[in-house]
């Protein structure tokens, strides 16, 4: 696996468009028009507006939604201070996290420059571009000196979150921990051992939280900062001690809480044994904490323990904080992030924590049943509540602190925006990755033979999202797993061409022919096509080998779903098969059918259509909203495909009266609800957000998907297709698909599995 990483982390960051960010206008760009208007002349008009009144910088401009992550790359991560430019990769995945968490645009800023007036300098000549700064990986002492002057000299957010997102995470799963083991704050003997910009940071919120400075001993890699020492900074002497302890051994005695932010293996299991009942232990080292997870637990069983890990509970993770303060602090236009607001982040942590887990989380982190205690007393990344939590709580508390200069007055009106900021109305994705992961199935992958596949079933089979089964030609199969060092080795091959097959193929013929032999297949003829992969991959299918399939990498349509029809068939309740596509945008989903299969279906092959799109629709937990789109609106142009979609619609009316189901309609009808209110009021979609589309014939149906899929392919996915009405899972490709898509069919295919 670490090879594996490795090698797709310079892909992630090389292949196609270097980098992980790029600039989008938000804008119409289109026409002469466009540009008059977005620059010269018609840019004047705002210049002049923010001119006499600067607070509309944030009305005409980006600022109110943009940060600066800046860095001079002197304390990267773990990497120590390696320089602006290879600290870049690092800021750039800062923005991504901004963007991705909270929908915050960043601009990344490296800046060669180690001295700390210059430095200051720079920043203060650059911050009338940015609604916020984050400063990020400056090394300590600097960096105090650094926040401290910029926070006061500028009237925007501005924070250092290898300081506060320590410490904000720490201090939710500290509360978590005092609840749990009855202690309290004002009590608590701590131990900070490490004394960098994290540790200082992470001190002065447990005493702004109401730790005492007298119970708190930190130590340094020359031991306890003591008042005897003379070697101590300004910031150190803040927390010098005059207790008779010098050494982590003498000052752990007693203590209830260890907060780790040093190197690994520093604490032993004596130490840890000669801390007071019920401790808590937050060993932060990074990839090596203090102690591990497995031995800390082991010596005491009474522990609370934390660790910088995701494969261990408790992970202190700074995306649980800086995405959805700066969202807060930005929402209200905060002038700073002050200790209040920090102090509300980590309250909002700690009450998530004690929330219920959505079954997405538990399934990501391959748990059961996740919930408050011991082993989760920090939010997990994953939880799509963070931003419905922290967000609000931070902006809340910029407003009674007084740094807020547009307060909020709708607070459900807010997080209602927030969710649809985030897309999280549209959880599609998420519900098909932990549907897919609460039982994998095996999918059968005809067409092995090409790289595509196998990177997906790599993914797939990594993610624990399916079972991969490769059908092809195992020589080719193996050479490519080698030469591009795919992770497949615990992946089983099946060659149907292979000796050690022969017995099946043989039993696979007699089927096949049993099956087909009044419809032109002899049983030589059965035997032959079993050599070949399209026919031999639904047969494991069909016998049970297998629970789906997937195929149609090479091959085009009707060529490949044909051997899936011979062997496995429709249900016996249907008398056609067809296709579905999703178009998965942020707002929510699209379902359009046919898509791929029937040329020119009549009223009850639409009826089918309908109630098969319909039963795919609701696997995804929607309920579905179906319009029957045509050129015509409720018989307003006679025609053949206007009269089959009105006999489908009534049909449907008459026996499923509870179908949300309505037609025929002009698709600008369906999709828009003004429209819809203003001419046709009796409609029984009327006042309902149409979902799914079916069309009156294949060719309209194509088009349609194939070119929406291609003017909104950077602000939608799409997935498919879907087919619906097989007696058993199977689902053809696209020719040339790529591993995005492939993955995203696989999982459709488990899905499937699931349901049968």
């Amino acid at each position: 696996m670490d090879k594996l990483f490795r090698k797709d982390a310079f892909n992630y960051h090389a292949l196609g468009r270097p980098g992980k960010l790029e600039v989008v206008p938000t804008k119409p760009y289109s026409t002469q028009r466009d540009l008059s208007l977005a620059y010269t002349p018609g840019v004047a008009d705002p210049c002049m507006a923010i001119y006499h009144n600067p607070e509309d910088v944030y009305k005409y401009t980006i600022k109110g939604n943009l940060v600066a992550v800046i860095s001079n790359g002197t304390a990267v991560l773990g990497l120590g201070n390696i320089g602006p430019e290879a600290g870049k990769p690092v800021m750039e995945g800062k923005a991504l996290l901004f963007k991705v968490f909270a929908d915050v645009d960043v601009f990344d800023i490296e800046v060669n420059e180690t001295d700390v007036d210059k430095f200051i300098a720079a920043v203060k000549a650059i911050s009338p571009t940015f609604g916020g700064i984050n400063l990020e990986d400056i090394k300590a002492p600097e960096c105090f000196e650094i926040e401290e002057r910029l926070k006061k000299e500028l009237d925007i957010p501005v924070m250092h979150d290898d300081q506060h997102g320590t410490a904000i995470i720490t201090s939710a799963g500290l509360l978590n921990a005092l609840k749990i083991n009855g202690k309290k704050i004002e009590d608590l003997k701590i131990v900070v051992n490490g004394a960098g910009a994290a540790a200082v940071s992470c001190t002065k919120l447990y005493i702004s939280l109401g730790a005492k400075p007298e119970n708190i001993i930190m130590l340094d890699s020359k031991g306890v900062i003591h008042k005897d020492r003379k070697d101590l900074n300004e910031i150190k002497k803040q927390f010098a001690t005059d207790k008779p302890v010098h050494t982590l051994e003498e000052a752990i005695k007693g203590a209830d809480m260890f907060l780790g932010l040093s190197v690994g293996g520093v604490l032993k299991k004596e130490m840890l044994l000669s801390m007071a009942d019920h401790p808590i232990v937050f060993a932060l080292a990074n990839p090596t904490p203090e102690i591990s997870y497995d031995e800390a637990v082991s010596t005491r069983n009474d522990i609370i323990m934390a660790t910088g890990r995701s494969d261990y509970p408790n992970q202190i993770n700074n995306v649980l904080g800086f995405p959805f303060i700066f969202r807060g602090a930005l929402d209200v236009r905060a002038s700073e992030i002050n200790e209040e607001m920090k102090k509300a982040a980590s309250h909002a942590l700690a009450k998530l924590a004690q929330e219920p887990v959505p079954e997405e989380v538990n399934i990501a982190f391959k748990v059961q049943n996740l919930k408050f205690g011991k082993e989760y007393i920090i939010p997990k990344p994953t939880d799509p509540r963070l931003i419905e939590y922290v967000a609000p709580a931070v902006a809340k508390a910029a407003m009674e602190s007084g740094v807020a200069r547009k307060p909020i007055k709708n607070w459900a009106q807010y997080k209602e925006n927030l969710r649809k900021r985030m897309g999280l109305s549209n959880p599609l994705k998420r519900q098909m990755k932990a549907a897919a992961k609460r039982n994998p199935k095996r999918i059968v992958l005809a067409d092995a033979e090409h790289y595509n596949i196998l990177k997906a079933a790599e993914i797939v089979h990594n993610e624990k999202l399916a079972i991969p089964i490769l059908v092809g030609d195992k020589d080719v199969i193996t050479k490519l797993i080698k030469e591009n060092s795919l992770e497949l080795d615990d992946v089983k091959i099946i060659d149907p061409k292979a000796k050690s097959e022969a017995k099946r193929r043989k039993e696979f013929a007699k089927i096949l022919y049993d099956k087909r032999k009044r419809r032109g297949v002899t049983l030589l003829l059965a035997n032959e096509l079993m050599n070949q992969s399209h026919y031999f991959a639904p047969m494991l299918v069909e016998t049970g080998v297998a629970d789906g399939m997937l195929a149609g990498m090479t091959k085009n349509y009707p060529t490949s779903i044909r051997p899936a029809l011979q062997v496995i068939g429709s249900k016996p309740d249907v008398n056609i098969v067809s296709g579905m596509y999703i178009i998965n945008r942020k707002e929510g989903p699209y379902f359009l059918a046919d898509t791929t299969v029937n040329r020119k279906p009549n009223w009850e092959h639409l009826v089918e259509i309908t109630l098969e799109t319909a039963n795919a629709v609701r696997k995804f937990n929607i309920e579905p909203v179906i319009a029957m789109v045509s050129y015509s609106n409720f018989g307003s142009v006679d025609g053949d495909s206007t009269r089959r979609l009105q006999k489908a619609v009534s049909y449907l009316h008459e026996n499923y009266p509870d179908l949300l189901v309505d037609g025929e309609m002009q698709a600008n009808v369906a999709l828009n609800q003004e429209i819809m209110k203003e001419m046709f009021p009796f409609s029984k979609l009327l006042g309902k957000q149409v979902n799914t589309l079916i069309f009156p014939n294949l060719s309209s149906a194509n088009i349609s998907y194939k070119m929406v899929g291609e003017m909104v392919k950077n602000k939608s996915e799409l997935i498919g297709p879907v087919l619906n009405g097989m007696n058993k899972p199977v689902h053809i490709l696209q020719m040339g698909s790529t591993v995005n898509e492939i993955v995203n069919m696989i999982i459709i295919a488990v899905m499937d599995a699931q349901s049968h």
